[in-house]
């Protein structure tokens, strides 16, 4: 026995000296708790085996296996949006790679207090939009209620669908120096996070896969699951048609709203996608307007309806407070929740908890004093230089409180004396809180530990059997050692939360078992405004195309000598001109410049940074529906377009940059015929493409061509065509106008051509959702039919200017019936909801 003891001797004290090195120079801050080390700077017993798989590893496979979970998070395109950012706002997912590790006991504790908080909200949201006890006793002053903004009156006496206010509930709860928990706010309005819990999840447990199964780390699956069974049953209807309404791109947490959407099986909507009729809620499909009776919501509640709520929000959807008080839509949370989280209401609920569940709270929140009560408010006066100042109801108090909560120690004499008139003056805006230090918890940086603050949101569902708890959470983490500054808009990182069992974890997943996968070819509704999105992302990106093909060949003509080549150039500045991308001010002497000025300039409507840019914000509406490869393509090219071009440019930098943007762009038309099914969202963006094609098509032909062409141009139609190749396959001879008209527009089988194209409009046209029993075909495939028949009917010697045209106004006309029978509806039609593509 002891020949078997020494070496497992020996492995211990290697780990423990590997451990003691790791440790070495992680120092927190005296007086504050830290979640790693004790007092006297020994591990926590939770916390010593991920430090001796930290210490065996090494500092080198460490960060490589951190650098591969920033990859994944790269690669699967998780982002979040800082506000008033000039580079555009969008910055990848900053990952705190250690994760929070948090023993089973404690956790069970955090578990009863967070169900115990949620219960208690719950009951005042009743009693505030119900019988109104709690303002008639006296426990919570009227003003407190009737001041508060998120106090809409629109719900008072609304009994919500599903007979609760709150289904989803976030604190967020930090520790303090004596090492309890305590909630620093609630969020009951519309909590976010949650999604990003799941990203930062995925992230480390690529990287670190054993160690999360062997410290039998709780599983995430079973709250989401929980989560989407309590909002599906909500469903009347019994066909799931439950939606994630976003307030949309621009919003800072969009990304997770479009990945909850697509983890939780429900269809991402904005406001623009919905409308009510007859106090129903209905979104607009391809196929028409189909019945929604679930709104899983994410944006404020005021800007929900329009009519009856901020008549300024464009964001909502008009009749939707109707639709709620007639009982035929489940709003989550319900409109009003959020007047529970105000800072104010938190001064009187540890009260009024024990007088609604008569019980005291297990957590306790910060302690908070209300400055429209006049005790209240001389004692935040008295004790301003230990408290932090805050609006009551609001995230900032302009004027006053314009970044939100500061420091009363912090005030110079000027700011204090404002603030002390302004707590005289109108205290029914302001609160005083105690100061809180937060705990610290470890973060890798260069190599080694070193202790940050941080705040913990921990996420609560209503099930059907209660209340269920999120094992793990949204963790934020600041870049310094200063406790205030733990938001991700002002530089904090995002942290996974382990939660440790003691016992193996079951194997929980959101994906059905191996076996029982129901066979689906179809991924759900596609909205309308999806649609159209689709329909103008292959407009933008063709006509983008075409204007490079346009100045490539340009460049090309300019810095070539070959004969001929110069009678050509006239025509496609005339071209670039009609376009909208060349300038009046640039003299055709220089006709490089006009190159440039497409490729650079603004200022013109169809220059490409602006084509570009039209294509890269269409994206932006529709970026969950697309592969992360494609909008990165998009945003790569964008930033392509905003390169400065330098003054000396000439004809063969002109002729790269083209060739250069025109690669990029081949990538994404690949990237979309590749990667997307080819469901109506692809037949959209392929339909757009076509259609511009086509028109371009006839343009370039009439601008060239005409009815006499000249010497060069033909051989310029072709290479605006790309179709060279084929035409000397054919014919290996000098261009002439019939057969280069043959292959550029009648040619069934050139890829290219005008005939091709119109054919594909046709068979999209044909599949696409809207044929109705007897009813004869719509506008749109009648005209596309017209107009296919007319290719076979003329040849190529009767295609004059006349006659592009006419095929050009034809072609503009399809696009506008497109857009009038799938993105614009006015009654709802009655077809399955599982046949929308």
């Amino acid at each position: 026995m002891a020949g078997r003891s020494e070496p497992q001797a020996r492995t211990r004290r290697f780990e423990e000296e590997a451990v003691e090195a790791l440790l070495a120079g992680y120092q927190p801050l005296p007086g504050v708790h830290d979640e790693l080390v004790d007092a006297e700077g020994r591990p926590r017993a939770h916390w010593t085996s991920l430090l001796a798989a930290l210490a065996e590893m090494g500092v080198d496979e460490v960060n490589r296996r951190f650098q591969a979970a920033d990859r994944h998070l790269y690669r699967s395109g998780v982002f979040y949006r800082v506000y008033d950012d000039p580079n555009g706002g969008e910055r990848p997912w900053p990952i705190a790679h250690l994760p929070l590790v948090i023993d089973e006991a404690e956790w069970r504790a955090l578990e009863r207090g967070l169900i115990q908080r949620a219960q208690m909200l719950e009951a005042v949201l009743a009693d505030l939009y119900g019988e109104a006890n709690l303002v008639r006793s006296g426990a919570l002053p009227a003003a407190a209620v009737a001041g508060n903004p998120d106090f809409l009156r629109p719900m008072v006496g609304v009994d919500p669908h599903g007979g609760s206010f709150l289904k989803i509930y976030a604190a967020d709860i930090g520790r303090g120096p004596d090492g309890r928990w305590w909630v620093l706010s609630d969020r009951t309005q519309s909590p976010s996070g949650a999604g990003y819990a799941l990203e930062n999840r995925i992230a480390i447990a690529r990287a670190l896969p054993d160690l999360a199964r062997s410290l039998n780390v709780m599983r995430l699956a079973g709250y989401f699951q929980a989560m989407r069974a309590g909002l599906t049953r909500l469903d009347r209807s019994g066909e799931g048609r439950v939606g994630l309404l976003t307030p949309g791109p621009l919003n800072e947490t969009y990304f997770e709203h479009a990945y909850l959407a697509r983890y939780l099986g429900f269809v991402l909507l904005e406001g623009d996608d919905l409308t009510v009729r007859d106090n129903v809620v209905y979104v607009r499909t391809v196929a028409g307007l189909k019945r929604v009776d679930v709104l899983l919501r994410r944006l404020d509640a005021d800007y929900a309806d329009p009519l009856e709520l901020n008549p300024g929000s464009h964001l909502g959807v008009p009749g939707l407070m109707q639709a709620i008080r007639a009982g035929s839509v489940a709003v989550v949370n319900a409109i009003g929740a959020g007047v529970v989280e105000a800072p104010a209401m938190m001064g009187f609920l540890p009260r009024i908890g024990a007088q609604v569940l008569g019980e005291s709270p297990i957590l306790p929140n910060v302690a908070t004093w209300w400055c429209g009560q006049p005790a209240e408010r001389e004692r935040v006066l008295d004790g301003l230089d230990d408290l932090v100042i805050a609006p009551a109801f609001q995230r900032t108090l302009p004027g006053l409180l314009d970044e939100g909560p500061v420091i009363g120690a912090d005030l110079d004499p000027a700011r204090r004396a404002a603030i002390r008139h302004a707590i005289r003056t109108r205290g029914v805006d302001i609160v005083g809180q105690e100061t809180v230090r937060l705990s610290t918890m470890p973060v890798w940086r260069n190599g080694r530990l070193e202790p940050r603050p941080f705040i913990l949101r921990i996420f609560v569902a209503a099930t059907e059997s209660g209340w269920t708890v999120m094992p793990g959470g949204f963790c934020r983490v600041s870049d310094s050692l200063d406790a205030r500054a733990v938001t991700m808009q002002s530089g904090g990182r995002s942290a996974d939360v382990w939660v440790l069992d003691g016992a193996p974890v079951e194997q929980t997943t959101l994906l059905p078992a191996a076996g029982r996968v129901e066979v689906k070819r179809q991924t759900g509704p596609l909205p309308s405004r999806a649609a159209d999105n689709f329909f103008w992302l292959g407009r933008y990106v063709e006509r983008a195309e075409s204007t490079l093909r346009l100045l490539r060949t340009l460049a090309g003509r300019l810095s070539s000598t070959a004969e001929g080549g110069g009678a050509s150039v006239p025509k496609l500045l005339d071209l670039l001109q009609s376009w909208g991308a060349a300038p009046d001010d640039v003299t055709r002497a220089k006709p490089v410049r006009h190159v440039l000025a497409a490729l650079s300039r603004r200022d013109l409507p169809g220059a490409l940074p602006n084509l570009i840019e039209a294509a890269r914000q269409t994206a932006s509406v529709i970026r969950d529906r697309l592969s992360p490869d494609a909008w990165r393509t998009l945003a790569d090219l964008a930033l392509m377009m905003a390169e400065p071009v330098p003054a000396a440019s000439a004809e063969p930098d002109a002729y790269e940059r083209t060739d250069r943007a025109l690669r990029s762009l081949a990538a994404f038309s690949g990237f979309a015929s590749e990667n997307m099914n080819r469901l109506s969202g692809w037949r959209f963006l392929d339909l757009g493409r076509r259609i511009e094609r086509a028109i371009a098509t006839c343009r370039v032909t009439r601008a060239l061509v005409g009815d006499t062409p000249t010497a060069g141009t033909l051989d310029v139609l072709l290479e605006l065509c790309d179709s060279q190749i084929t035409y000397r396959s054919r014919y290996v001879m000098v261009e002439s106008r019939a057969p280069v008209l043959d292959l550029v527009l009648l040619d069934p089988v050139n890829p290219r051509s005008l005939a091709f194209q119109i054919d594909a409009i046709v068979g999209h046209l044909d599949v696409l959702p809207g044929h109705f029993g007897d009813e004869p075909p719509p506008v749109e495939e009648r005209l596309a039919a017209r107009l296919a028949a007319s290719m076979k009917a003329f040849s190529a010697a009767e295609f004059d200017d006349a006659r592009l045209r006419e095929v050009e106004a034809e072609l503009m006309e399809l696009s506008n019936d497109v857009a009038e029978h799938y993105f614009i509806h006015r009654q709802p039609v009655e077809t399955p909801w599982d046949l929308l593509a």
